[in-house]
């Protein structure tokens, strides 16, 4: 079995940093409304993490025989590219400190942006003929949490540890994929 529930929880964390960044920097420019902001962004970033793994399952079922000779080979490179792709958007990214969460179209662009990678790990579980609903809703729960406390955490914090955290969520997606690679493969 590819996932226990320490492994997704895992997965969940590597997921949700890039939303919990995204809540930092939001968090760190807010002067009023904290607890509801927290609240609202924790609640979109937390639904659409929630979904884009059960999207991404129902778009990999039907390719899931045309590629099942290299499915783990699959799944490891999606892990890479989302993880590697997590780390070199914090290296490599803006350097701006602070969003304005306070926009319903702003907050509702940034969750959907957040949440694109948890369709390629739906993608791996369709490819892998796993189940998804529990991981779906362990993903979306810590997307929750980590979102709605990243906004508390800016607020106090300001600007340090923004691209720290969705570093450490790239890391720990790729370490996740050779484990994978590791059990599975070789």
């Amino acid at each position: 079995m590819f996932t226990s529930l320490l492994s997704t929880f895992f997965i969940a964390v590597g997921l949700a940093m890039d939303a919990f960044s995204v809540s930092l920097a939001g968090g760190a420019v807010l002067k009023k409304n904290v607890f509801r902001t927290a609240l609202v962004a924790g609640l979109l970033f937390g639904f659409f993490q929630f979904a884009m793994p059960l999207i991404g399952y129902v778009i990999g079922v039907p390719i899931t025989n045309l590629i099942m000779p290299y499915g783990y080979w699959l799944v490891f490179f999606l892990f890479l590219f989302v993880g590697g792709k997590m780390i070199y958007d914090a290296v490599f990214g803006s350097e701006e400190c602070g969003i304005d969460l306070t926009g319903w179209k702003v907050l509702l662009l940034l969750a959907v942006a957040t949440s694109i990678d948890a369709l390629a790990v739906g993608v791996s579980y369709a490819l892998l003929g796993e189940e998804i609903l529990l991981p779906a809703v362990i993903i979306g729960v810590v997307a929750f949490g980590f979102s709605a406390a990243g906004v508390f955490v800016g607020n106090r914090l300001g600007c340090v540890l923004g691209n720290k955290m969705e570093i450490l969520g790239g890391v720990i997606l790729v370490l996740i994929g050779c484990k994978f690679l590791l059990e599975n493969v070789l």
